[in-house]
């Protein structure tokens, strides 16, 4: 009975999970798609970009957070499994609230950090350093966020934050809280941890594009291995240098 329960419970997980990461990638779709009709509309001319509204920022953080949630749920997946399986095993009674809890405070955090990343893409588009499908028209500014992220893949604090995220069980026991707020606030830590490993890396969507689904998708897949895969600590190590190299061939290409 109680492994009929387990089970029960690691497929109502997951299927959340991937409702919801698969309705966060249709969005990106549809608004890329939408993106690439206005630019064929117009002739393949640059769009001219006019002064964000207090909705335009809203809708524009509203697409960030989506997207984090596109890119970041897949490699959260096993921690929120684990902690359900855990709160299961606690005998919480509280079935699937703790869980919902959890994720809640995971994805909070991102779309804390899709405040940042909107008021850096607002910064970039009145400097002028921004296109139409938000990709960065300098490329001094596209090496040195190449630089910038290779270089945090090789510091103490990303592998800090890696190990974290890297190891969901340790991270369930050594923060364990209970109750529904514990369950909110040990989201929020790993989301935090979750930050601290890959904030850095999604600067570099203004490089290949915000709108260039198979660069986000790329990324997508690069945090996914370095999280997930046996020795991704050195899928990160590697990742570093051939963004630093990266970064550095912009340079020499001016």
């Amino acid at each position: 009975m109680i492994e009929g329960f387990a089970r029960r419970d690691r497929l109502v997980v997951l299927a959340g999970l991937a409702v919801a990461a698969a309705l966060a990638w249709l969005y990106l779709i549809d608004m890329a798609l939408d993106m690439g009709g206005d630019m064929a509309h117009a002739g393949g001319a640059m769009m001219q970009m006019q002064a964000w509204s207090v909705t335009d920022g809203l809708l524009m953080w509203a697409m960030w957070a989506v997207m984090m949630v596109a890119m970041m749920v897949p490699s959260a997946a096993p921690i929120i499994l684990i902690f359900a399986r855990v709160d299961r095993t606690r005998g919480t009674g509280r079935a699937y609230t703790a869980t919902t809890l959890f994720a809640l405070g995971y994805v909070l955090v991102w779309a804390a950090f899709s405040v940042a990343a909107t008021a850096m893409q607002w910064g970039l588009q009145n400097a002028a350093l921004l296109s139409p499908m938000m990709v960065t028209t300098s490329t001094i500014l596209g090496g040195v966020l190449f630089i910038v992220a290779g270089v945090y893949q090789w510091t103490p604090l990303k592998y800090a934050c890696l190990k974290h995220c890297r190891s969901p069980m340790a991270f369930i026991m050594g923060h364990w809280r209970p109750g529904r707020s514990g369950a909110f606030r040990m989201g929020l830590g790993h989301g935090a941890f979750c930050l601290g490993c890959c904030g850095f890396v999604m600067g570099l969507l203004f490089v290949g594009g915000v709108m260039n689904l198979a660069w986000v998708a790329a990324i997508t897949v690069f945090v996914v291995a370095e999280k997930l895969l046996p020795r991704g600590e050195w899928v990160a190590r590697a990742g570093g240098v051939a963004m630093i190299a990266a970064g550095i061939y912009l340079f020499t290409a001016l």
